[in-house]
Formats: C-alpha cells, structure tokens, sequence
C-alpha cells in the first residue's frame, strides 16, 4: 500500500469521490465548498512569506543586482512572446471552429446582476490603477492582501537593501533562511489536507453547477481544452526540447501538483510547492523566486487561450460579425487587459468586461452570463495550462540565464519526485 502514501495518488481518489458525491448527491456536494475555501485559504496564508524569503535568499546569495535585473528583463521578454501566441492561438481557433455559432443568447436577471458586479470591478480597472496597486498600503499588508505583485515589489527592495548591507547582513540572510525552512515545514504539513481540499472543491463544482449545463455549450469546453492541449503539447513541449529537457517527463515530476490545480480550479494553492519542485530541478532560488510570482499575474497562457476563445463566441452567439480591425483591436486589448489577471477562478469575467468594453460597445458585455455557467469547468484547462507554462518558463529563463544545473535536473527527472 505505499503507493497510496503518494499525495497525487490521494489527491487523485479525492477528486474521483468528489465527482461522485455531486452527481449523486448534488445537494450534500454543494455543501462541501467549505473544505475547498479552507485549504486554499491555509495555502494562501503562506504564499506571501514563501515568495519573499525564496526571493529574498536568491537575491542576497546572488549578490550582483545586475544579474537580477537581466532573469528579470528575460522573464518578461519570454512572458511577452509566449502570451502573445496564446492570444493569436486562441483567436485562430475560435474563428476556425466557431463554437458561438447558433447559440441561444438568453440571459436571466440573475445573470445580469452577476454581470453587472464584473462591470463595475472592470471600470475601477485600468493601467494606473494596477501600477497603483502593486504599492502595499505597509510593509504588512503585502502579505495579508494577497497580492503576489506587491509581494515581488517588497521583495525585491528588500532583497536589494540585504545586498547593498554586504557582511552586515549575514546574519539576517543566515536567520532568513532558517525562516524559510521553517515555511517550508508549514507548506508540507498543509499539503496533508489537499485531498480533503480537493474532494471539497470538487463535489461543490459538479454539485453546484451539475452536468446539464455542459451540453449546450460543450462545444466551447470542448475547444477550449483542446486548444489548451495543443498549446501545451505542441508550443510548450517545443520550449522545453529547446531548454534540454523532457515536457513529459516534467510533467510527470509535478504530477501532484497538477492534481492538486486540478482539483481546486486554481494554480494558487500548487504555488509553493511548485517553487520547491523546481529547485529541486536545478533551477537556481534566485530563477524561481523572481520568474514564478511575476508568472503568475503576466505569463497566463491558458487565461490568455480563453479570453480570446471567450470573447469570439459571445460575438458569434450575438451574431455580430467582427472585421480583420476588429479583431486586431480585441488582440491589443487583451495584450494590455490580460497582464495581471489573478490565478484564481472567476477572475477571468473582470478581464474579460473590460475587453469587452474596449471594443466600443459592438460586442455586448452582458453576454459574459453566457458562459457563467461553464466558467468553473473551464477554469481547470486555464489554470493547468497557467502553472505548466510557468513552470516551463523558469526552467527555460535559469537555462537562458546559466543558472540551472542539468545534472542535477536530468536525475530528478529520471528519479521522479520525492515521496510526500
């Protein structure tokens, strides 16, 4: 029975019995929402402290700030290239399948309502207000607002400030590393509740939401997770035989991680762990630190594959033909609109108003409530596609950078991860 010590094998049963208890219990499933908010709620108590010491540490043991500066510059040149694809990706797709095409477009006032909160979330957005918002309140509040962006900010001055102390600041960095350590203790004994988090998660999805739904707009689900598929097996898999490594291979190394995205319908709570799998591949602290939490709000494929894929069927649904111009607009837009967008489920519709928005009211907003009802089912393709790319990116940029090592990468990877 070791096998059943593994944690993706356990998180595997949990989503399994999950699915089960809200088909046949629909009711009681709904009710075990709970059990998924608690332990992401517990992960994310610890992602704050997790990026900024593991940031922190890379930087002061780096010691040369101009390094730092060019993993940066790397990071976001790849998160640009690569983001930009999806966009295209997912705007090739949606035009070639059409999955809007002979939709109903009734919406409910209910639906309207929930509309109309992502409307009035999109106007307060904008360029300035998201710079704006990546500066803390305090020194505190980065960590207890859950802003991964401010986190990075306060990291990094910190991190810079540790280096400029030199031998003064050993002391602190040798403390910040028992500190980290000590984190990290927290983060497995938190992992012991992920199946219990993803059985909740799940039953809740299939419980609230059911399976009717998916039929009249399958052909959406159904594109979009294959367009995420290819974008994985194809582009993604082609990073990585250019970076030296294996895709399939890397994919089975975070196998319970990808589980555990999974079965929560975010890639939040896999955030920590996935930092430790990926030095544990080579990549260098310093890599991890800086291209993961910045990942996670500027390199989202798989939200960039919807948003486009989301936007061309509330068009086709309406019956509102869209021109070359049109189309070209959408895709700026969404450059701008898709930077920054949370990893969490839901986040996407605020995104996805003020695109819509944008484009000078010829595709009505209120036809997100069209997908309301798919949304959380398609949220799982988007996050997994978010934390494979990310997790692709890091080892490409500490490969691109010289900060990874491939001895020590090709045995974890031939090895398997380590026993939970």
């Amino acid at each position: 029975m070791r096998w059943f010590k593994q944690l993706y094998v356990q998180v595997l049963i949990a989503i399994a019995a999950g699915v089960l208890l809200g088909i046949y219990r629909p009711e009681l499933g709904a009710e075990m929402k709970p059990l998924g908010d608690a332990f992401i709620a517990l992960v994310k108590m610890v992602i704050g402290p997790v990026i900024f010491l593991t940031i922190v540490i890379g930087m002061a043991k780096m010691g040369d700030l101009r390094h730092v500066g060019r993993i940066g510059l790397k990071a976001l040149i790849y998160f640009e290239v690569l983001t930009t694809l999806a966009l295209v990706i997912g705007l090739v797709v949606a035009n070639v399948v059409k999955p809007g095409v002979g939709v109903a477009h009734e919406v409910t006032a209910t639906q309207m309502e929930t509309v109309a909160g992502y409307q009035e979330k999109a106007a307060h957005g904008g360029v300035v207000e998201f710079l704006q918002d990546i500066i803390p309140k305090t020194f505190v509040s980065s960590f207890t607002e859950g802003n991964l962006l401010q986190v990075l900010l306060v990291a990094l001055l910190f991190g810079i400030a540790l280096t400029h102390a030199k031998e003064s600041g050993r002391k602190v960095l040798d403390g910040l590393e028992y500190l980290s350590n000590v984190f990290f203790g927290v983060v497995h004994i938190i992992m012991r509740f992920a199946p219990i988090g993803a059985f909740g998660a799940m039953a809740f999805t299939i419980g609230k939401y059911g399976t009717a739904t998916l039929v009249s707009l399958g052909w959406l689900m159904a594109s979009v997770y294959l367009t995420c598929a290819g974008f994985i097996f194809i582009v993604l898999a082609a990073v990585a035989r250019l970076s030296g490594f294996s895709l399939w291979k890397f994919l089975r190394y975070i196998r319970a991680e990808l589980l555990l995205v999974l079965g929560a319908s975010s890639s939040e709570p896999a955030l920590p762990r996935i930092v430790e799998r990926l030095e544990e591949l080579g990549c260098d602290r310093s890599v991890v630190g800086l291209v993961i939490p910045t990942g996670y709000s500027f390199n989202l494929d798989g939200t960039c594959i919807y948003l486009t894929m989301a936007a061309i069927f509330i068009a086709q649904a309406y019956g509102v033909p869209l021109t070359l111009g049109d189309e070209l607009l959408l895709l700026g837009v969404l450059l701008v609109t898709s930077k920054g967008a949370a990893g969490v489920t839901g986040s996407g519709f605020i995104t996805l108003a003020a695109t819509l928005a944008a484009l000078n009211g010829k595709v009505p907003v209120e036809g997100v409530a069209l997908i309301l009802g798919v949304d959380r089912f398609m949220s799982e393709a988007r996050a997994i596609t978010n934390i494979i790319g990310n997790g692709v990116a890091t080892m490409f940029v500490a490969k691109w950078e010289g900060l990874r090592d491939d001895a020590r990468m090709q045995a974890a990877l031939d090895a398997g991860p380590p026993a939970s």
